[in-house]
This record gives structure tokens, sequence and C-alpha cells, in this order.
């Protein structure tokens, strides 16, 4: 799995038509067309005030109403009145244009803006290029395509491991830790049984 080479140098005006996932539908809430909707915004509740959303597939999607439920909201989508459209609309990731959003604050960044820097590391040499950007609950992490291709790495999004960021010229700095550098005790990808 490897970036495409010119989607790693795109300048930031280039990177700036992209789309923010914002919200992922999920199954329907009762029989009158409400579906269950998970905010991945900073203030959950931004989702339904950011007028038409997107889907993957270019449909749009409007947010009628919005209340809080358990871990997610109910929403009421406009033209939706029926369970069985509301189960068609089951796990449909919701998008907003990038430029829509509030800039962040400085050291924080959107998800999307961090795909496709080129990685380098303190002195400038090239590490390779961030492909995603994952949580799985305890930390973000980079994933990282080599420069060279190969299996992708992953890297915690610390300002330690990440100590510069700079979105305008579309590469990021990273100092991995020790332990991801090193080879496996004995030289094999397989723990010994001692």
């Amino acid at each position: 799995m490897q970036a495409p080479a010119d989607a790693a140098r795109q300048p930031a005006p280039a990177r700036a038509g992209r789309r923010i996932c914002v919200a992922r539908i999920g199954a329907a809430h009762g029989t009158t067309g409400e579906v269950r909707l998970w905010s991945f915004t900073g203030d959950a509740g931004a989702v339904g005030r950011y007028g038409a959303l997107e889907t993957a597939d270019g449909r749009s999607i409007e947010i009628e109403s919005l209340r809080p439920a358990k871990g997610h909201f109910i929403a009421r989508i406009k033209g939706v009145t029926d369970r069985n459209g509301a189960e068609r609309l089951r796990n449909v990731d919701l998008f907003v244009p990038r430029d829509r959003l509030p800039p962040p604050a400085p050291d924080e960044y959107y998800y999307a803006d961090l795909i496709g820097l080129v990685a380098e590391d303190r002195a400038g040499g090239p590490i390779g290029t961030v492909i995603a950007v994952h949580d799985f609950g305890a930390g973000d992490l980079l994933e990282i395509v080599p420069q060279g291709g190969g299996e992708t790495r992953l890297l915690p999004f610390t300002s330690a491991v990440a100590p510069q960021v700079d979105i305008a010229a579309g590469r990021i700095v990273l100092d991995p830790p020790g332990e991801i550098e090193a080879e496996p005790e004995g030289g094999g990808d397989r723990p010994s049984n001692r």
C-alpha cells in the first residue's frame, strides 16, 4: 500500500478542497425514520449546525433534528420518514468540505490535513508519507508508508515523536522512539521462548 508520490507533495491549497468526515449514520431508531448518529467533531453537537452534509458518493443529507442519546445522537434526516428509509442509510459516512470548518487552534490539526504529508527525520532525511491517522482509544497514531515501499508503520502522534508539523509546507518531522527502530532479539520476526 503506497501513496502516490504526487499526492504527498501537493501544496496546502490543493489539499484545502478535501472533505472531512464529521459523522456516521448507524442503525434505524424506531419506526418513524430516525437514525442513530455518531459525531466525530470536537463539539459533538456541531454536526447539526454544518448544514447539508455529503455522503461518499456525493448525495446530500440534511439533519433536521438532533437529540443526545447514550454515546451517540438520535437524528431525523430530511426526507426519511420510515424505518426502511433509515435502514438504507446505515453505516453511511457524512462529510463536510474542509473550508466550512473553523481553523484549528495552534498545535491542533484536522486528520485530513495530516494525510499526504511527507515524513522526514530531524535531519531532513525522507522517512515516508502519512497515509492515515488512527485512534484506537489510547491516543492518535500516524500510519506511515516508507519512501521505498514496504509495510506501513504506526507511530504515536505526540509532540515527542512528531515535534514539527508544517501543513503549509506539506511536511512533518518525526523522531521515532528507539524501540520502533530496533530489530527483534535474535534478528527474527518472532519472539523467543526463553
